[in-house]
């Protein structure tokens, strides 16, 4: 993991490459394609890959997890529809790249990770970057019912079914976006809460992600 924080011409003009190649692959929104280009991705990477960082890949981050694809990033980050000052419940903070893209876009980010390891990198890198949010350690699975509810939740491991327990966390109104499926490939799922007890799902495309581990998941 690198603490040297360096971001010069070379990687900033990387990340506006990145932009016009997610531009391509379809994402659309303007805040989220300018919280990309603004995240210095290469600083969840050892040195020795930083010529891989913005390259539209995930890459292994140690304990068994990856830092997510930009598109996978992006994808579920349009999905949400931020607006500045929501409660976003994140669930798997893993290297901490999404987290901090939720922060760009203004959110109050409660984010929790299972990993120790990962939770221990993360909670030096990211204040040392600039960036504040909410750190847990422990079952993510289960969100984090203290503060609820959340406007926004967003899930960055496949689970094998929709949580109940995530749904009721949502307020009235508030979007879960959570990959939904077996080990090997998972259907990205938008759930919308309606009312106290209705919720709009929708299924879109496929993707895969490392299995959500926990009580109310693998």
């Amino acid at each position: 993991m690198a603490y040297k924080f360096v971001d010069n011409y070379r990687e900033k003009g990387a990340r506006k490459k990145l932009v016009e190649i997610l531009k391509e692959r379809g994402i659309s929104d303007a805040k989220v394609l300018r919280a990309i280009g603004k995240v210095p991705r290469h600083f969840f990477f050892d040195e020795t890959f930083w010529n891989q960082a913005y390259k539209d890949i995930a890459f292994p981050i140690g304990d068994g997890q990856t830092i997510s694809q930009p598109y996978t990033v992006a994808y579920q980050t349009e999905l949400l529809h931020i607006q500045k000052g929501d409660k976003v419940l994140e669930i798997g903070t893993g290297s901490g790249y999404q987290t901090c893209i939720l922060l760009e876009l203004g959110a109050n980010v409660f984010t929790i990770e299972r990993q120790e390891n990962l939770y221990n990198r993360t909670i030096k890198v990211l204040p040392g970057m600039g960036y504040q949010a909410n750190f847990f350690l422990g079952d993510g699975s289960k969100g984090i019912e203290a503060h609820a509810p959340y406007a926004k939740i967003i899930v960055t491991a496949g689970a094998p079914f929709v949580p109940e327990i995530l749904l009721k966390q949502l307020k009235i109104g508030g979007i879960l976006v959570i990959p939904v499926g077996d080990e090997k490939s998972q259907k990205m799922i938008t759930v919308i809460r309606v009312s106290e007890n209705e919720y709009d799902r929708i299924e879109l495309d496929t993707f895969r992600f490392v299995p959500l581990v926990g009580d109310q998941a693998w």
